[in-house]
């Protein structure tokens, strides 16, 4: 049974449906330090963790069911798993905090408000995977959150959960926080360890894979930040606790960025599982006097969904056997004021530009894709540019070097499929139907100004 099902059957009232686990104290006054963390049973699952065997706990973090929070959904004790023991080499962890996506904001705000989550995520993978030297890459632009993080990382080695013979262990592991440039191919794993090594962010060549030859060509494990923070919560309170929530192949809870045209935008901590309806009900829903357009359930690079899929279930299987992927859980949703078109062309042009050049498809498929948008939007496309539109992020989709090309076809798809005769009225109709201004946040503020002041809005 689905988790909508279960909550029409027992009438649970949409409070309840939350299950605030990595959030459930961000509200408290410096929520950031050990003292705050420590009141909450902070390391208190690395201790459990320190007890088992390495290879008894990668078996329980697999049965637990944890799937990677990334956006591939992979299990992330199965990837533990990969890495080869005993054989000589040393061995990485590296997470994945270059969150830069449109529409992404899970991970920036899980660090600004409970850093210690993670770091206990980390070294209880590390003791798992056999490794001493950990890795943050963090996106170098939030500079308060990298500060955050490395009093935090202080903390932790002061304390004795980081350094030499962590907590009596014989684990000695150190972790560097690292600060990338503001590439967003970067959060490409394998780019991601090129940038580390001190070369421009471009992805490798699959195989050898991380886990064979990673960070400086030695076994490397790279996690999300949720995935490896949601790790002590796991062992603190058993595997059987975070399976009693979400589905069967998707368990455990997850945070949903709900952003756009909706009455209290945030992050909302739920299990797997819920609906995009269910959110908007607890949030306001979409901003009054409005109804849902379009809206993404992982960010841009996730093929859009309309009104119609309100009641799919938010896990990787629902959002799967619906057309998209559930990526980041990044829901941004847009009302009847926003141009499809305008919005589709907006998220190329960050894909163009992003772009890291290495492969044909990707670098010269997105400018071609923002040329005939751009045609488009200001009224000077032709009908055969819809169909080319639709060629040319065939030509990109599954043919470029990594999945960046692959987000980039997303939303082109998508669109197409759902709006395309709003695409063909910006055509016929040599311009733009949409007034821009009508999709702010603060113009039903005006509407309503000049409405007493006698003005035609």
């Amino acid at each position: 049974m689905t988790l909508a099902a279960e909550i029409d059957k027992n009438g649970t009232s949409p409070e309840k449906l939350l299950a605030p686990v990595l959030s459930a104290f961000w509200d408290e006054p410096e929520s950031w330090t050990l003292d705050t963390y420590h009141r909450h049973d902070g390391y208190e699952g690395l201790r459990k963790a320190l007890a088992m065997e390495p290879d008894d706990l990668i078996a329980y973090v697999k049965d637990s069911g944890l799937r990677g929070r990334g956006g591939a959904g992979f299990p992330t004790g199965m990837k533990w798993q990969f890495i080869p023991q005993g054989d000589g080499k040393p061995h990485y962890l590296v997470v994945n905090a270059d969150e830069s996506e449109p529409g992404t904001c899970k991970d920036i705000p899980l660090l600004f408000a409970n850093p210690h989550s993670l770091i206990e995520g980390i070294v209880i993978a590390c003791y798992a995977i056999r490794s001493s030297h950990a890795f943050i890459y963090l996106r170098g632009e939030v500079v308060p959150v990298l500060r955050r993080l490395h009093e935090a990382v202080r903390e932790a080695y002061e304390a004795g959960y980081l350094g030499t013979n962590v907590l009596g262990s014989g684990l000695d592991l150190e972790l560097t926080v690292h600060a990338g440039a503001g590439a967003y191919i970067c959060g490409e794993e394998t780019a991601l360890l090129d940038s580390l090594e001190g070369r421009r962010g471009q992805p490798r060549l699959r195989p050898p894979f991380p886990a064979v030859a990673g960070l400086y060509a030695c076994p490397t494990v790279v996690n999300n930040v949720e995935s490896i923070a949601s790790v002590p919560a796991i062992l603190n309170k058993g595997k059987d606790w975070f399976k009693s929530m979400g589905s069967e192949k998707s368990p455990g809870f997850t945070l949903y960025s709900l952003s756009g045209h909706v009455t209290s935008p945030g992050q909302y901590e739920a299990p797997l599982g819920i609906t995009l309806r269910q959110l908007l009900d607890m949030s306001g829903g979409i901003r009054e006097g409005h109804r849902l357009k379009f809206w993404t359930p992982g960010g841009s690079s996730t093929p859009m969904f309309t009104d119609e899929h309100l009641d799919v279930p938010l896990d990787y299987e629902g959002v799967g056997a619906a057309g998209s992927m559930l990526g980041t859980k990044a829901l941004q949703c847009f009302d009847e004021t926003t141009c499809v078109v305008r919005a589709v062309t907006r998220w190329t042009e960050f894909y163009a530009h992003e772009s890291c050049g290495k492969c044909t498809p990707c670098r010269e498929g997105t400018y071609w894709l923002v040329q005939l948008l751009r045609d488009i939007e200001a009224g000077k496309g032709q009908m055969a540019d819809l169909d080319k539109l639709n060629d040319i992020a065939d030509n990109i989709n599954g043919k470029s070097f990594c999945a960046l090309g692959d987000g980039a076809a997303s939303p082109i798809f998508s669109s197409l499929k759902y709006f395309r005769e709003e695409y063909e009225q910006h055509i016929t109709g040599k311009g733009c139907p949409f007034d821009p201004a009508r999709s702010t946040l603060w113009a039903d503020d005006k509407d309503d100004k000049n409405a007493h002041r006698g003005v035609n809005a």
